[in-house]
This record gives C-alpha cells, sequence and structure tokens, in this order.
C-alpha cells in the first residue's frame, strides 16, 4: 500500500476554483408526502429554482438529497416504521429512479442538467477513493452539472454506512472547499430545548457546537438523522473553514433566503483558521476503525510536534484494523486525545507489544520501526473537534501481556 502523508496530497489542498460553492442538504421530510410517500414536486420546483437563481449569481451548487428509501416504500408495500435493513436496501432500489427523475425534468425546465454519485462509506473514508469523488464532482461542476451525491442506499449494512446525508454533505463540503453548508429540514433551526416547550428559544448564532449537544437529540420519522448530526455536521464543516446554515426548507427561496439572512436560522459559523485538509481527513471520520488506550504518561505529554506512538505505548485496543486505518487514541482516563493512521495492523500490533526489545523484522518477518502512528500521520484534537464517546470498555482488548 502507498504511503499516505500530508505531502503527497497536494491535489487535495489545491485550491484553483474561483466560484464559490455551496453544499445544500435536503430531508427526507421535505422531499416525500407523509401519506403517500410520493415526490412533493412543489418543493422541488421552489428548490431548483432558487438553484438556478444560485448558479446565475455566480455560485455553484451539489446537492446531497435523502428521500430514496421513502420514495421506494410503496413499490415494495412497506412502510418505513416496518422495514428491515434488507427492505431498506429494496426501497433505495426502486425510489432512487423515482428521485433522479424528479429532479432532472424540473432542472430541466430551469435551464440546467443534474447527475447522480453515489457513494460509499469506503469512497469517503479511503483517501484516493476520496479524490476520486472529488475530482468526478468537481469535473460535472465545470462542464455546469450539479452532482446529487447519495450514499448508495443499495449496498450499505448498518455497518457500513455514513448513516446519515448531514455528515455525508459535510463530507462533500470539505471535499470542494465549500464556503456555506445548508441543511434544509422541517424546523427552523436548533433551539435551546426541545421547541415544543414553552419559552424554547432558537440559537441564531453557534461558534462553539459542543455546548448545544445535550439538548440535540431526536429523530424524524423519515429522516436517519436528528439534530445531533446535524452539529455534528456543522462542526465538521466548521473545521473545513465552511458556515453552516440550519433552516426550514420553506417553498419559496430555501436557500438563498437563509444565506442572505431574510429567513431566520441556526449559523454554526466557520472557524476563522481551517486546519489543512490532511488534518481535516483524519479528523472528520464517518466510522470508527479501531481505537487504542495508551500510558497515561504517554498521553499527557502527546502533541503534533512529538515523536508519534510507538506499539509499547498501547495498552488496549478496541477493533480489528488494519495497516492504513485512522484509529482513535485515548488515555486511560477514557478521554480522546488524538486520531491517527496506523503502520500495522491490530494482530501485528499485538505480537510487537508482547515482545518489547525484540526487533520487529524477527516477529513480522519484514524490516520496520515499532512506531504506530509517525507524528506526521498523527492529529491531536483540538478543543474544537467534537470528540467520539468511548466504546464499551468491555469489549477492548488487552494488548500488552500483564505477564511480560
Amino acid at each position: 500500500m502507498d504511503s499516505l502523508t500530508e505531502s503527497n496530497i497536494v491535489s487535495f489542498n489545491k485550491v484553483t476554483d474561483s466560484k464559490p460553492r455551496v453544499v445544500v442538504k435536503i430531508g427526507s421530510s421535505l422531499l416525500a408526502n407523509d401519506e403517500h410517500l410520493t415526490p412533493r414536486y412543489a418543493f422541488i420546483h421552489g428548490l431548483l429554482s432558487d438553484i438556478a437563481s444560485l448558479q446565475k449569481n455566480g455560485y455553484e451548487v451539489i446537492l446531497t438529497s435523502s428521500g430514496s428509501v421513502a420514495l421506494g416504500m410503496n413499490a415494495i408495500r412497506s412502510t418505513i416504521e416496518k422495514a428491515s435493513i434488507k427492505d431498506k436496501q429494496a426501497a433505495a432500489a426502486c425510489g432512487q429512479p423515482i428521485l433522479m427523475n424528479a429532479y432532472k425534468q424540473v432542472a430541466l425546465e430551469y435551464g440546467f442538467d443534474i447527475a447522480q454519485v453515489l457513494v460509499t462509506l469506503e469512497d469517503l473514508e479511503n483517501m484516493k477513493r476520496f479524490l476520486n469523488t472529488k475530482n468526478t464532482v468537481v469535473r460535472l461542476l465545470e462542464r455546469g452539472v450539479m452532482p446529487i451525491v447519495n450514499e448508495n442506499d443499495t449496498v450499505t449494512t448498518e455497518e457500513l454506512r455514513v448513516g446519515d446525508n448531514d455528515r455525508l454533505a459535510a463530507k462533500v463540503a470539505q471535499m470542494v472547499h465549500a464556503e456555506h453548508l445548508v441543511i434544509l429540514t422541517c424546523i427552523d433551526g436548533l433551539y435551546d430545548r426541545n421547541p415544543d416547550e414553552e419559552g424554547a428559544q432558537l440559537v441564531r448564532s453557534i461558534q462553539n457546537v459542543s455546548e448545544y449537544l445535550e439538548v440535540a437529540t431526536g429523530t424524524s420519522t423519515l429522516g436517519s438523522g436528528g439534530m445531533f448530526t446535524k452539529l455534528q455536521a456543522a462542526n465538521m464543516a466548521q473545521n473545513a473553514g465552511c458556515t453552516t446554515i440550519i433552516a426550514r426548507g420553506h417553498l419559496d427561496a430555501p436557500i438563498s433566503a437563509v444565506m442572505s439572512g431574510e429567513r431566520i436560522g441556526t449559523v454554526c459559523k466557520a472557524h476563522n483558521t481551517p486546519a489543512s485538509y490532511w488534518r481535516i481527513w483524519l479528523t472528520d471520520r464517518l466510522q470508527m476503525a479501531g481505537g487504542l488506550i495508551i500510558q497515561q504518561e504517554v498521553a499527557d505529554q502527546l502533541d503534533d510536534s512529538g515523536n508519534g506512538i510507538v506499539c509499547y505505548d498501547v495498552v488496549s485496543t478496541h477493533g480489528s484494523f488494519q495497516k492504513a486505518d485512522v484509529l482513535h487514541v485515548y488515555d486511560e482516563k477514557g478521554t480522546e486525545i488524538a486520531r491517527g493512521l496506523c503502520n500495522f495492523s491490530s494482530d501485528e500490533l499485538a505480537l510487537i507489544a508482547n515482545r518489547p526489545g525484540e526487533p520487529v523484522e524477527d516477529i513480522l518477518g519484514y524490516r520496520s520501526s515499532p512506531t504506530l502512528i509517525s507524528k506526521d500521520n498523527l492529529a491531536v484534537l483540538a478543543t474544537r473537534h467534537l470528540p467520539w464517546e468511548q466504546p464499551d470498555m468491555a469489549v477492548w482488548q488487552q494488548t500488552v501481556d500483564p505477564e511480560n
């Protein structure tokens, strides 16, 4: 496997685009009629009319659209509430043509064309496939075609999927260096408590999304994500210098009205100093490949300028991971402190950690240093990153044999 470091992904960081880009995420509840599970053409007309206006004003727009599963339920004679994962996969296969046909026919009325880009978790987590996806999206924009990026729900499972289009949209925003991520949903934005409670107030502006995680719970009937995933998406966008707006999807000018401030919403402001895109790719993951607990003394001294993490620093591990997976690193107190690209599989790590002082070549049969995560491939988490919850400690594996 080729080495992946910041030095060999220059094309990822290189920005030569002059037009501002907007990524728009549309929730299922806006696209599918709750009762009949058919397309809401009035909303689609309003949405694409607004996109046509944005394009005329110099913007490039990328859509991430839910709705295929909901729109396919009638075809498989099931409902969202009763559907199994196989039912949802089948419904997605039936609903995607319905959704894309609706978008295409309406878009052509407003003078532009659309293209579907189906992705999987692997397409977004693997750097080479991520860059290939980016190249496709950028070329479509260069040709005046609006990309509609969706997860390929027909082949994904619960274990191997992005899971929600909020974070998918944020990943796309990072990918194309978007200036704005607009998440259109069925409410006006984030409230300081349950919006059904008396006295609930809309939060108009957010700098630190972590302050609002406790109130961001619940999901809609048709959607797979609630306000919590929208805040996760906003945090990912912030790290890349992209401002997120969470707002209600109205029929009239649903995007431009919230971007201009004409219509209310919650604005999650971009960080003034965005991280490098190599660091963003390391830290803003969509799924945990594996985890490490390292010695507290090592954790307390860990920083981006250090020497990385060696196999002998590891106390225990979570999950079965492979070389070049991105691992989540915790201290012995259970706090996530870093993420990094690993040089060994979980099985190789266990062998090396339990034979300290013995050359790695004698253990694995090839020459290597005992460095598990090199300093160039390690990103210590800043306070502006949302940490992951630690996996259940009962399933962590003791890496170092206490007898050694």
